[in-house]
């Protein structure tokens, strides 16, 4: 397939196809007329990157766990060290967001006369909270 029809098929600009060639994520396609000729199994492949990029890999990342995979490859220590890896990092956000769910909850509650009186009581609650 010609890269418009990958990059269609994969809702990408041609210009993501050429990029992932360039990071070594893709293989290069062979070159019929000087024109880019992809597998039909490129799909999935491209499918996979854009998944893990929308999911928060970095290209680096996204590297890593691909180099050398195949169809039948299980998943060996290399993968299960980049799960464990980014399992931290999605349990520290979600920590974060849960942090941030409550402040904007409370904010919607506050009454308040002012920001800094709003403040002044999240920190007398953090302290309270603290000592128990």
């Amino acid at each position: 397939m010609k890269i418009g029809q990958l990059a269609s098929a994969a809702n990408l600009n041609a210009s993501a196809i050429r990029y992932y060639e360039k990071c070594g994520l893709l293989a290069p396609p062979q070159r019929l007329g000087g024109q880019r000729r992809y597998p039909s199994d490129a799909i999935d492949r491209v499918l996979l990157i854009r998944f893990a990029t929308e999911m928060g890999f970095s290209l680096s990342e996204i590297k890593l766990f691909l180099n050398g995979l195949c169809h039948n490859t299980p998943v060996g220590p290399r993968w299960k060290r980049l799960a464990a890896s980014k399992l931290a990092e999605v349990n520290q956000t979600i920590a974060r967001a849960l942090k941030l769910k409550s402040l904007l909850k409370g904010l919607l509650r506050c009454r308040c006369a002012s920001l800094q009186l709003c403040v002044n009581r999240l920190r007398l609650r953090r302290v309270a909270r603290g000592a128990m």
